[in-house]
């Protein structure tokens, strides 16, 4: 099986403070994983490192040729700014920017396209209506509908479904399900142990570094969870290498 993103020995920092160190392994093409942990233990800062937002200050992260340049990154609910008057159309259009730019014209058929992807969140209606008039469910809801028209090979979700009601949560869940299908790759981070168990046949958890890496009901085994759980604010210079991927 090909790899989407190989990580290589990476440290990622702030202000030279690791928050994530030493580490290594890879993402099938094609998988569905979560990556789980304590707070603090550094797996938003990975999805970053992933995406490019955050350059590893040691060790390599590859994303495979195919994926490179075609990656959707879904940031926290926190970082999101909804005061900016923007309509949900308007917002699930942006999903085209590699189409169109980010001021490229939409053509009628793009618009269609658009109203589709609402359509499919559960949001028809809700066309004309701002970002600030949404509920936190109704927003997450849009921001999956312009996913959907980014048509990615690598997905980054970050806590995708935290502070949403169930309903959204289902009906995102089921979306997360069809790009898998789809043999797209997915990266998740969780904190829901059921859901992954339930939905990502991989996980990662993580601590700083690996405490492991594999299929899901291996990886949450609660001896490891209770590893994860302690984990050390200072590092040696070398980690132990991933119980999984070693």
């Amino acid at each position: 099986m090909s790899v989407s993103v190989k990580l290589e020995n990476i440290t990622l920092s702030y202000d030279r403070h690791p928050a994530v160190h030493h580490l290594s392994g890879d993402f099938k093409s094609g998988s569905l994983t979560a990556i789980a942990g304590p707070n603090g233990a550094g797996k938003s800062t990975l999805l970053k490192g992933i995406a490019g937002i955050l350059a590893p200050e040691e060790g390599r992260i590859v994303v495979d040729s195919s994926c490179a340049g075609n990656i959707a990154y879904l940031p926290q609910a926190a970082e999101i700014q909804r005061d900016f008057p923007l309509s949900v159309e308007h917002m699930v259009s942006m999903g085209f920017w590699q189409k169109t730019g980010f001021s490229g014209h939409i053509t009628h058929a793009l618009r269609e396209q658009a109203r589709e992807a609402i359509d499919a969140v559960g949001l028809r209606g809700f066309e004309s209506r701002t970002l600030d008039t949404l509920s936190a469910g109704q927003l997450q809801r849009a921001l999956f509908a312009r996913l959907l028209l980014q048509d990615a090979k690598l997905i980054l979700l970050d806590e995708p479904f935290n502070a949403i009601d169930t309903d959204t949560t289902l009906r995102l869940i089921e979306i997360v399900k069809r790009w898998h299908a789809e043999a797209r790759t997915v990266i998740c981070v969780l904190h829901d142990f059921h859901q992954i168990r339930e939905i990502f046949p991989e996980c990662l958890l993580m601590a700083r570094e690996c405490v492991a890496w594999g299929a899901s009901k291996d990886a949450l085994h609660p001896e490891k969870l209770l590893k994860a759980r302690f984990f050390q604010p200072a590092y040696p210079d070398h980690a132990e290498p991933c119980e999984e991927h070693a």
